[in-house]
């Protein structure tokens, strides 16, 4: 099982590689549609989701809201995602996968670019309406969108090449050559899932639906708490407000799918009220 992601900027054929690819392989094609559909089952409300798929988070709104719960659920449900199809192995087409789990070494990330010429001509057969300097402008505007996105959410850059295993000029090749370099990069033995990658990714997965579950879940309080996963047993550490219950975060964390046991080593911080807690 492999897990491929693929970005690409607003415009080319990104769609269509993806697909021709989880077809060549035996994999499943995910989109963001899926990824989204699968996020609402943490709990977040589907307009505030879009709101922040879809638009720029200014610099200030940054500061007004916390967008680590978001992120967090949407690493889950892509984890998730991944687990429902281990046999096969997926593909993912869309703005955020390659930074929805980390550099595991079955996750192959690649970047599909090309030069803005090409670029411009492909927007404008997408859109007659647009000459080649509406076309231009609206490119720079998505790919400014999608950067303070990303930076917002993850802190990254999507213009970093360093955080990709492949980048590809499809302004130079064909969607059939793009395909093929790219099976032949999953199927190095660089990228070979191994049982220790597969249980690094599981621990991953768990820890972090556990932490997606308790930022939305109602009944548990803001707390800095550090949480890992090691085949099923949960390691709870940090600080909750005095007022908040241990047994209750525990008997929480216990109800988790895939939780085995829960060790917590936490501490009450006495002297705050729930509507001072950061």
């Amino acid at each position: 099982m492999a897990i491929i992601t693929i970005y690409q900027g607003a415009s080319g054929s990104g769609e269509e590689l993806a697909q021709e690819l989880a077809d060549s392989l035996g994999y499943d094609c995910v989109d963001r549609e899926v990824l989204v559909e699968a996020s609402l089952r943490y709990g977040i409300p589907e307009a505030q989701l879009n709101h922040i798929l879809e638009r720029a988070p200014n610099w200030w709104q940054r500061f007004l809201a916390d967008l680590k719960p978001y992120r967090l659920a949407l690493q889950a449900a892509f984890c998730e995602i991944i687990q429902a199809q281990d046999r096969h192995g997926i593909v993912y087409h869309g703005h955020l996968g390659h930074e929805l789990v980390p550099h595991f070494k079955h996750v192959v990330r690649v970047l599909l670019t090309a030069p803005m010429e090409s670029r411009i001509e492909q927007i404008r057969a997408r859109f007659p309406q647009f000459n080649m300097e509406a076309a231009r402008r609206y490119i720079e505007e998505v790919d400014k969108a999608r950067s303070r996105r990303l930076v917002a959410l993850f802190g990254a850059d999507w213009r970093d090449t360093s955080r990709y295993d492949l980048v590809l000029n499809v302004g130079r090749m064909s969607v059939a050559a793009a395909k093929r370099l790219i099976v032949e990069t999953v199927n190095l033995q660089d990228f070979q899932p191994t049982p220790a990658s597969k249980q690094i990714f599981d621990d991953f997965a768990l820890a972090t639906r556990v932490r997606a579950i308790l930022a939305f879940a109602s009944d548990v309080p803001r707390s800095r708490l550090d949480i890992k996963a090691t085949q099923g047993r949960v390691a709870v550490n940090g600080t909750i407000p005095s007022w908040a219950s241990e047994d209750n975060l525990v008997a929480k964390i216990k109800q988790i799918s895939g939780v085995k046991a829960v060790q917590a080593d936490i501490v009450s911080l006495p002297m705050m009220s729930e509507s001072e807690w950061p």
